[in-house]
C-alpha cells in the first residue's frame, strides 16, 4: 500500500542509470520479481537489469529476498529510498550525455536572448501539453533527438498519436536516436516517418517548423520540465547541429538488410510470381516445368533461410531485389 500512496521518485537525479530507475519502478509496480522476469517484462537485456540491480542494492532501493531455491528482488518503499539517497550527500553524477547538453546549450548563448525567447515549463505534465499544441500547429517538418537508452510504455503511449497525426498531415518527421550497445533493434517512428541512429548525441531536441525549439529544462530529471526556445538565431543553430548530425548518421534499416544476388532464372520466376502469375502461368512462359518453378523456389527459400513464401517476399522486397509480392499468395503442397 505504500508504494500506491507515495509517488514514485525520479532515481536519476540522484545519479543511478536509466535502467536502474526503470527497475525499480517496475518493482514497485510488479512486486518481487527476479531479474529474468524483469528483463522479459520490460524488455530490456538481462545483463542490464543485473547491472541495475547492482546500483538499486548499493543505494538500499532494492533488497534480495529467497524463496526456496528462487533468489528474487524487491524494491524499497519510496520515502525510505528517499531519505537513504539524502543522506549519502554524494553529488549527481555528471555523465557524458549531461556535459554534452551543457555545452550545446552553453554555445546558444541563452543570456543574450531577449525577453520572451525563452520559455519554461515547469513538469513533464506541461510539457507534453505544450509539445501537443506545437505539434497540432506544425505544417512542414518535425525534428527530434531522443537521448534515452530505454523508452518506457508511458512514453511510447504518449508519442505514438502525435506521431501518426504528422504523418497522416503529410509533414516530414525525422528522429535521430542512440545506436543500442546490445545490438538490438530499437523501434523508430511509424511507417512515413524516417529514422537513423548514431553512438553519441548532444542533447533531447525537438524542432518544431524549423520556428521552435524544445530542450529539457535538466538533462538529469524530465520530470522537471522543458526550455521553449524561440529566439531565431538559437533555433537555426540548433536546425543546423540536427542536420550536420542527421548526414552521418545510419538508418537501422538499410545496415541490416542484406545485399541479394538473384540468378536469372530466380530472378524471372520471383518477378513472374510477384506481378500475379501463377506457377503454371510462369513455367509456360519461361518454357520450364512446374515442378522446375516450385525447385526454384524452395532452392531460393533455404538459400536465404527463411521458412515460406511470405518471409521471402518481406526479405526481397526489403532488399528491393524485386518487387514485393502480393501477401496473399497462395503456396502450393509441394513448397
Amino acid at each position: 500500500m505504500q508504494a500506491e500512496q507515495t509517488a514514485i521518485p525520479s532515481l536519476g537525479r540522484w545519479g543511478l542509470s536509466a535502467h536502474a530507475d526503470l527497475t525499480y519502478r517496475a518493482l514497485l509496480l510488479a512486486g518481487v520479481q527476479d531479474s529474468n522476469g524483469l528483463a522479459r517484462h520490460l524488455g530490456v537485456p538481462a545483463f542490464r537489469i543485473v547491472q541495475a540491480l547492482e546500483e538499486l542494492a548499493a543505494c538500499g532501493a532494492a533488497v534480495q529476498v529467497k524463496r526456496g531455491s528462487r533468489r528474487l528482488w524487491q524494491a524499497a518503499a519510496p520515502d525510505q529510498v528517499m531519505a537513504r539517497l539524502r543522506q549519502r550527500r554524494d553529488p549527481v553524477v555528471v555523465t557524458e550525455l549531461v556535459r554534452r547538453h551543457i555545452a550545446t546549450v552553453s554555445g546558444l548563448h541563452l543570456d543574450r536572448v531577449l525577453p520572451g525567447g525563452v520559455h519554461r515549463f515547469r513538469n513533464r505534465f506541461a510539457a507534453r501539453q505544450r509539445i501537443a499544441e506545437l505539434t497540432a500547429a506544425e505544417r512542414h517538418e518535425h525534428l527530434a533527438i531522443n537521448t534515452e537508452d530505454v523508452f518506457t510504455a508511458e512514453a511510447t503511449a504518449a508519442a505514438a498519436p502525435l506521431d501518426e497525426d504528422l504523418i497522416g498531415r503529410g509533414i516530414r518527421l525525422r528522429v535521430l536516436g542512440l545506436r543500442p550497445r546490445d545490438g538490438s533493434v530499437r523501434p523508430g517512428p511509424p511507417p512515413g516517418g524516417e529514422y537513423r541512429e548514431t553512438s553519441r548525441l548532444p542533447l533531447k531536441l525537438m524542432l518544431f517548423d524549423r520556428c521552435t525549439a524544445l530542450i529539457p529544462a535538466d538533462p538529469t530529471d524530465f520530470e522537471a520540465g522543458a526550455l521553449e526556445i524561440v529566439d531565431p538565431d538559437a533555433v537555426a543553430h540548433l536546425t543546423e547541429l540536427f542536420h550536420r548530425i542527421w548526414r552521418t548518421a545510419e538508418d537501422p534499416g538499410r545496415r541490416e538488410v542484406p545485399d541479394i544476388e538473384l540468378s536469372a532464372r530466380e530472378e524471372a520466376v520471383v518477378g513472374l510470381l510477384a506481378a500475379g502469375a501463377t506457377e503454371d502461368a510462369v513455367a509456360e512462359h519461361l518454357g520450364i516445368s512446374r515442378r522446375t518453378v516450385v525447385y526454384t523456389l524452395r532452392a531460393l527459400m533455404d538459400r536465404l533461410g527463411v521458412d515460406n513464401r511470405f518471409q521471402l517476399a518481406l526479405l526481397l522486397g526489403a532488399a528491393r531485389a524485386v518487387p514485393l509480392p502480393p501477401v496473399g499468395t497462395k503456396r502450393t503442397e509441394e513448397s
